[in-house]
């Protein structure tokens, strides 16, 4: 199993990464594989939770990397090259949503807890299926903000910038996709009370 680090102890420095940029711009492709190994994960899962759909989500995630790859000599070091990349995705992901009807797929097993006693952990499962289904019925503009900002940990500037929007109007649409969550599972969590 892969050391997992916590937010504190991360295990791409920003000097690390800079070099690594600065090296992949003069032409560097282990520095760039680098990068990809990096950032192929988090942007992966991302385009999964937008397009529910594991091929769509690979195929978006390698088209990203080759764009950021061909347009690397644009990209200024220095600044933040996750917000850049995860630009570059959701533009893909936007043209790919406009050019083709997406098809859907459930989240993928191994979110479940791995150990434990099985009745919870069905209800983990089912839990997460259902937030699953109520997040895939937020419309796609909103859930992508709101899943920058949950899962990728973006700031609303951040946001702004991967999504081309003001600030303003970042917090407003994770403000509104989380309205849309609560509105979604309310009604199971009333279905719960003894």
């Amino acid at each position: 199993m892969p050391c997992v680090a916590s937010p504190s102890e991360s295990p791409d420095p920003p000097a690390e990464e800079d070099r690594l940029i600065r090296a992949a711009q003069k032409g560097d492709r282990p520095a760039f594989a680098s990068l990809v190994e990096r950032y192929w994960d988090r942007l992966y899962r991302w385009l999964y939770r937008l397009s529910h759909d594991r091929h769509t989500a690979e195929d978006l995630t390698q088209e990203t990397f080759l764009k950021a790859f061909a347009g690397l000599d644009r990209f200024q070091a220095g600044t933040n090259f996750a917000a850049w990349l995860f630009r570059i995705a959701h533009n893909n992901f936007a043209n790919g949503r406009r050019a083709k009807v997406r098809q859907r797929e459930p989240l993928p097993d191994d979110l479940a807890a791995k150990d434990g006693d099985p009745s919870e952990e069905a209800q983990s499962r089912e839990a997460l299926r259902d937030l699953a289904r109520a997040v895939g019925r937020v419309p796609a503009e909103f859930r992508a903000a709101l899943l920058l900002r949950v899962e990728q940990g973006l700031s609303f500037r951040e946001i702004a910038d991967v999504l081309d929007l003001t600030e303003e109007t970042a917090r407003w649409r994770v403000f509104k996709a989380r309205q849309k969550l609560l509105s979604l599972l309310a009604p199971r969590q009333e279905q719960e009370k003894p």
